[in-house]
């Protein structure tokens, strides 16, 4: 059975000001350190993957390609296609970040990562990805990487933050989903045509970087 101390959020209280020192600490370090760093590209993708799984290669080139073009890379750290893009990043010898979430069944820090923060709250750790990143990737992956595809997509939606490229990378596993959106969700009018646009379809560390580098004046812009 779950712990009931391990549904943080359910136990914040007005009075519980240690608790919020420790989000305020979680915010601090977080900017402290990521404020160094060269713009970064954050990669999602499932941490099940194995080292034979095909998007490992794909997930490792982009991190290498990335770096090489002078990114920094930022994963969740831990294994599967994190661990891969954490390894393309660092063997082509650039920052390559990993932003963990404290979890109950912890997750294994890959052994590819050169900096490494520890997160307790999944909502700093979002905005640290958010602000420090010029551009998501996301490879195949599970509810994690869905729930950051769709706040990434909500946040430039509603004008929270300014536009970068959410780039999907895998056509045989993004298709239905963006087919589905597109048939129902902007057929019914839940979505508006212009909103999709969001989205950019990969299939190769190239054409990541080609999405990436088209956006550049934007990102590089000093954020106020």
């Amino acid at each position: 059975m779950p712990s009931p101390d391990q549904f943080v959020l359910n136990h914040l209280r007005v009075e519980d000001t240690d608790r919020l020192y420790r989000i305020m600490a979680e915010f601090a370090e977080g900017f402290e350190v990521l404020s160094r760093i060269p713009p970064g590209v954050a990669i999602f993708g499932s941490s099940r993957a194995t080292r034979h799984d095909p998007y490992y290669g794909v997930a490792e080139g982009i991190g290498r390609l990335l770096v090489q073009h002078g990114f920094a890379v930022l994963t969740g750290a831990g294994p599967g296609i994190m661990e891969a893009a954490n390894k393309g990043a660092r063997e082509a010898g650039g920052p390559s970040i990993g932003l963990n979430i404290q979890l109950p069944l912890e997750q294994p820090i890959n052994p590819y990562v050169t900096s490494l923060l520890n997160f307790r709250y999944f909502f700093v750790r979002k905005v640290m990805f958010v602000r420090y990143s010029v551009a998501f990737v996301f490879l195949p992956g599970g509810l994690g990487t869905l729930d950051e595809l769709f706040e990434s997509a909500t946040l430039i939606q509603t004008h929270k933050i300014r536009p970068f490229p959410v780039v999907l990378v895998g056509r045989d596993y993004w298709q239905g989903l963006l087919e589905w959106l597109t048939q129902t969700a902007v057929g019914r009018g839940r979505v508006s045509a212009e909103e999709m646009t969001i989205f950019t379809l990969a299939e190769t560390p190239e054409e990541v970087l080609t999405a990436i580098q088209r956006a550049a004046p934007v990102l590089h812009r000093p954020i106020p």
